[in-house]
């Protein structure tokens, strides 16, 4: 029987390697049919490509440059926010791990997770703990789902006392209010009480637990310990660095946030057709699409959001402005990205001459 339990054991193994392999394959044809479809088809029932391409052409070297430059300033509030969140972390290694990490999350599928796995190969490298790497990861998201959360609520909030904001925006400013007080108030008290946080654990981990059983995984067992380290890991580094990383993080999604605005203006759509109101709420529920991870980096989704809102805003015959200034905007803060990071990784490579830990 034992021998049996051997021989059979090289093939469940092979078994298990076949079907992450086949859903793998499953979430990047589902990822290429709905770029290709937003791209190949719903864009251009929007406007032409022709005349996006001519409305880009209109752009000045002032204008183009002024673009480039503010699109420098977002990626450097990026690395900027993620060394408020890992004390020693110095400014060209936070440009490095960021660009290279943001690339590969950009590219592949379930690339968010892979990025994960290679902060942690980077940042173990230069000498950072296993323990520094969880914190990082954790308080940088943590952060950013916060201000995805806060945005909507704050662009609603200037859109009805411009004026501009309807009674469904008020609705879903309420709705949003609500979420974002929900997962404050799980947080806070996950810091208040060590006992608090196990709880917290185990009834996530019976969550997360019933949603693995519906793909054939094992329980997940040891949330409530997981919750114990990060409440005790987590208190110090947020006492000390809150508004830092507060600053920072919102500070980043601002100035994402000016290279869309900018985009918008130089492409002719002006404040009287589209207002800096109603872009920031375009661009705060935008934000909200790019948390969920339909494609590698949103790629698609985001932009037929963006045009979507944007034009609702605009009208039809400032569409082909709009799709232009969407497009513009995801070439200098998606697609600029791709060889930026693939180049970080060249020189991280480069530095760390091969002695990368497992």
């Amino acid at each position: 029987m034992a021998h049996r339990a051997v021989a059979d054991s090289p093939a469940r193994e092979r078994k298990r390697k076949r079907k992450p392999t086949w859903r793998r394959i499953l979430s990047a044809a589902i990822s290429v049919a709905i770029v290709v479809g937003v791209f190949a088809y719903a864009i251009p029932q929007i406007a032409d490509y022709g005349e996006v391409l001519d409305t880009i052409q209109t752009l000045t070297p002032i204008e183009l440059w002024s673009l480039v430059g503010v699109t420098v300033l977002n990626l450097i509030s990026y690395w900027l926010a993620n060394m408020a969140a890992l004390p020693g972390l110095g400014f060209w290694q936070a440009a490095i791990v960021t660009q290279t990490t943001t690339s590969v999350a950009n590219t592949l599928p379930a690339g968010g997770a892979i990025a994960v796995g290679l902060t942690y190969q980077i940042l173990r490298s230069w000498g950072f703990s296993g323990t520094d790497v969880a914190l990082y990861v954790s308080v940088t998201g943590l952060w950013n789902i916060f201000a995805k959360l806060a945005l909507p609520i704050v662009s609603v909030g200037v859109l009805v006392v411009s004026g501009e904001g309807g009674g469904a925006f008020v609705v879903a400013a309420l709705i949003g209010l609500v979420v974002l007080a929900i997962a404050v108030g799980i947080l806070a008290a996950l810091f208040s009480s060590g006992r608090l946080a196990r709880r917290i654990g185990d009834i996530a981990g019976r969550v997360i637990s019933w949603f693995r059983k519906l793909f054939r995984k094992d329980p997940v067992t040891d949330m409530g310990d997981r919750a114990v380290r990060f409440r005790e890991d987590t208190i110090g580094l947020v006492r000390s660095r809150w508004l830092w990383l507060t600053i920072a993080t919102v500070g980043s999604h601002l100035m994402l946030f000016a290279v869309l605005l900018l985009s918008l203006r130089h492409v002719g759509v002006s404040q009287a057709e589209v207002s800096t109101a109603q872009a920031l709420a375009v661009f705060a529920f935008g934000r909200l699409i790019s948390a969920l991870p339909v494609t590698p980096g949103g790629l698609g989704v985001i932009e037929l959001g963006y045009i979507g809102g944007l034009r609702a805003a605009a009208g039809e015959a400032e569409a082909a402005a709009v799709v232009a200034a969407v497009l513009l905007f995801r070439l200098l803060t998606y697609v600029v990205q791709i060889p930026i990071g693939a180049f970080t990784y060249l020189l991280w490579r480069r530095s760390t001459r091969g002695d990368v830990p497992a």
